[in-house]
C-alpha cells in the first residue's frame, strides 16, 4: 500500500521544504520503507529547461531525459535513488495535459473547469504506483507558499485526495516560520499560526508543524503552536540552522520527526540504520586537509545556478577528508593580463556547463593557465568543449578553432551540431538530454578511477566534438578517453602529460552523492590535495 505525505510552505518561501521533505525520505528509507519523491511547481513554464539559470538557479536533469527543478537533486542526493518525468509536475504541465484532451474531445463538449478538471489532472499526477509487498511512502512537495494565487489548484487538489484515500493515508506536513523579533526579544508564533488557518480554510489540516527558527522553541511556544493550529503538541518540531544541510536529518531524526510521520500514517517506525550518514556526517565535520577550488562561470552571480556542482565538489572533500572552499570566478572579469593573479592561490580549476558566448574567452583563458601550470582541472559539458578549443587553438595549432555555438562560419569549428546525428535525435539543435551509455579507454586517468570499462552519464548539451578534428588532436597529444560504443560521440578527453586535467562531456554531478561520492569528483579533490602538497613542499 501507499501512504502519501504532503510537504507544504507558510508565511515566506525559502524555508526549506526540499530539504525537509529530503530528509524524511531519507529517515524513512533508513527504516526500510521504499520512497518516492515528487515536486509540484505552480509556475506555468512547462519545466525549468529554458529558464534563466540566474534567476531560477540550475536546471537539474534525470536519467530520462527530464529538465526538472534543483530541488529534485536535493531529492537523489538525500534518498540515492534515480527520480524521472513523473518526479517534478508544474501548472503549464497539468494545463496543457487538459487542454489536449480538450482539443481531443476527451470531455464530450462539456465546460472545462478548474474543478473538476485541472485539480483531477493533479490528483492524477500525486498517484504512486503500488508495488505488491513493499510499503511506499510517497513524499509530493508543493512549490511556493499556502494563500499564493497559484498554489491553490494543488491544495484544492490534495483536500480532494485526502477524501479520496483517506486521511490516516494522506497527511499534510506545513513548513512554517516562527520569526525572531529583536527590538522585544521573542519568537512570534502569529505568522505560523495564521499561515495553518489559512491551510484550514480550505479543508487542510496540517498533521505536523516543522517550525524554522533561528533560536529553539520552549515547551510554551510549542503548546501554543499545537492550541492554536490544531496539532498534537509532539507534532510541533523546531529545524533550526544548520552549517550542512546534510545535518538536517539527524537534526530532524532527535526531534522525532519519523516518529510523528509514522504515527500519523498508522504505519510501524523501526529503528532506523543511518550508519552511512553518520560517518559521512564525521567525515565531513573533521576534515584533515584543505583546498581551494576556484570555479570558473558565467552563472556565479547566483551560486545555485551551480547547486549540483558544488554539492559534487563538497562529497569530493567528504571522500577525501578535506573541507573544499570555492573561490567564485566570473568568467566574464578573466584576461590574460590577470589570470595569473585570479588563480595563482587555487589548489585546482573547475569549469561547469553553460549555454552562449557570453564569457567564454575568459573560461578558456583559465583552462589554458591550469593546462600550463599543471593545475588540477575538471571541466563539465561546456568546459569539455571549451578545452578542446583550448587545445586546438594554442598546441595542434588551429588558431581561431571555435564552436559553430559562437561563430557559424568558424574556420576551424571543432565543436559543432554534428550533421550524422539522425539516428539519435533531430538535426535542428534538440538537446542531447539525460543517460547516455560511455566506453572507456585503457590506460587513462578515467578508466583508472571508474574502475570500469561501461558506464553511463546524464547529458545536457546540444554541441558535440567535431569528428573531423579528432586525428588532428589526437595527434598533438589529446587523448579521447570516453568514446559513445558506436565511437561517433567523444564523451570524454584528458591530457596524459598533466598530472589532472579530463574532461567529460556530460553532467557527472547529478549523479554524485553526499555517501556516495561521483568518482570523477573524488579524483578531482584527491588531485588538488596532492598538487597543493607539492606546492608547498617545493616552496
Amino acid at each position: 500500500m501507499v501512504k502519501y505525505v504532503f510537504v507544504t510552505g507558510g508565511v515566506v518561501s525559502g524555508l526549506g521544504k526540499g530539504i525537509t521533505g529530503a530528509s524524511l525520505g531519507r529517515l524513512l528509507k533508513a527504516r526500510g520503507y521504499r520512497v518516492v519523491m515528487k515536486k509540484f511547481d505552480p509556475y506555468i513554464n512547462i519545466d525549468p529547461g529554458t529558464m534563466n539559470p540566474i534567476q531560477h538557479g540550475e536546471v537539474f536533469v534525470t536519467d530520462d531525459g527530464t529538465e526538472t527543478d534543483l530541488d529534485l537533486g536535493h531529492y537523489e542526493r538525500f534518498i540515492n535513488e534515480s527520480l524521472n518525468k513523473n518526479s517534478n509536475v508544474t501548472t503549464g504541465k497539468i494545463y496543457g495535459a487538459v487542454i489536449n484532451k480538450e482539443r481531443h474531445g476527451d470531455y464530450g463538449g462539456g465546460t472545462v473547469q478548474v474543478i473538476p478538471h485541472i485539480t483531477n489532472e493533479i490528483k492524477s499526477r500525486f498517484v504512486t504506483e503500488d508495488v505488491d509487498g513493499v510499503d511506499t511512502v510517497a513524499i509530493i512537495e508543493i512549490g511556493g507558499t499556502a494563500g499564493d494565487i497559484e498554489s491553490q489548484p494543488f491544495l484544492e487538489a490534495i483536500r480532494q485526495f485526502q477524501a479520496d484515500v483517506g486521511r490516516e493515508n494522506a497527511i499534510v506536513i506545513q513548513v512554517t516560520l516562527i520569526p525572531y523579533l529583536k527590538a522585544s526579544g521573542e519568537l512570534k508564533t502569529k505568522p505560523a499560526q495564521m499561515s495553518a488557518k489559512n491551510l484550514q480554510s480550505m479543508g487542510i489540516w496540517p498533521n505536523i508543524l516543522v517550525c524554522r527558527s533561528d533560536y529553539p522553541l520552549d515547551e510554551h511556544l510549542k503548546e501554543k503552536l499545537a492550541l492554536f493550529c490544531n496539532v498534537k503538541k509532539e507534532h510541533v518540531l523546531e529545524n533550526l540552522d544548520a552549517e550542512f544541510l546534510y545535518e538536517v536529518p539527524i537534526m530532524l531524526e532527535k526531534e522525532n520527526f519519523a516518529k510523528a510521520v509514522c504515527d500519523s500514517l498508522n504505519i510501524a517506525c523501526p529503528e532506523p540504520d543511518l550508519k552511512e550518514w553518520e560517518q559521512m556526517l564525521d567525515n565531513l565535520h573533521h576534515p584533515d586537509k584543505e583546498v581551494t577550488v576556484s570555479l570558473v562561470g558565467k552563472y556565479v552571480s547566483l551560486h545555485d545556478a551551480y547547486l549540483s556542482v558544488v554539492e559534487a565538489l563538497k562529497h569530493g572533500g567528504i571522500s577525501n577528508r578535506a573541507k573544499v572552499n570555492i573561490n567564485w570566478i566570473d568568467s566574464e572579469e578573466i584576461t590574460k593580463e590577470n589570470v595569473e593573479n585570479k588563480l595563482k592561490d587555487s589548489d585546482a580549476l573547475i569549469v561547469p556547463g553553460g549555454f552562449g558566448t557570453r564569457g567564454i574567452e575568459g573560461m578558456i583563458t583559465a583552462i589554458g593557465y591550469a593546462r600550463e601550470k599543471k593545475k588540477p582541472f575538471l571541466g563539465i559539458c561546456l568546459g569539455m568543449q571549451l578545452s578542446l578549443i583550448e587545445y586546438a587553438r594554442n598546441v595542434a595549432g588551429l588558431e581561431g578553432a571555435t564552436s559553430t555555438e559562437f561563430d557559424e562560419n568558424a574556420k576551424y569549428p571543432v565543436i559543432h551540431i554534428m550533421p550524422d546525428k539522425e539516428g539519435l535525435e533531430d538535426v535542428g539543435g534538440t538537446l542531447r538530454l539525460g543517460s547516455y551509455p560511455c566506453d572507456l579507454t585503457d590506460n587513462t586517468i578515467a578508466r583508472s578511477l571508474y574502475g570500469e570499462e561501461h558506464i553511463t552519464e546524464r547529458h545536457r548539451h546540444r554541441y558535440e566534438v567535431n569528428n573531423e578534428y579528432r586525428e588532428i588532436l589526437t595527434k598533438a597529444g589529446l587523448v579521447f578517453s570516453g568514446m559513445s560504443p558506436d565511437k561517433r560521440i567523444v564523451e570524454m578527453l584528458e591530457l596524459p602529460t598533466h598530472p589532472f586535467f579530463v574532461a567529460t562531456q556530460a553532467h557527472p554531478e547529478f549523479k554524485s552523492r553526499p555517501d556516495k561520492v561521483h568518482p570523477l569528483f573524488r579524483g578531482f579533490i584527491k588531485a588538488a590535495i596532492e598538487y597543493k602538497e607539492k606546492t608547498v613542499k617545493e616552496g
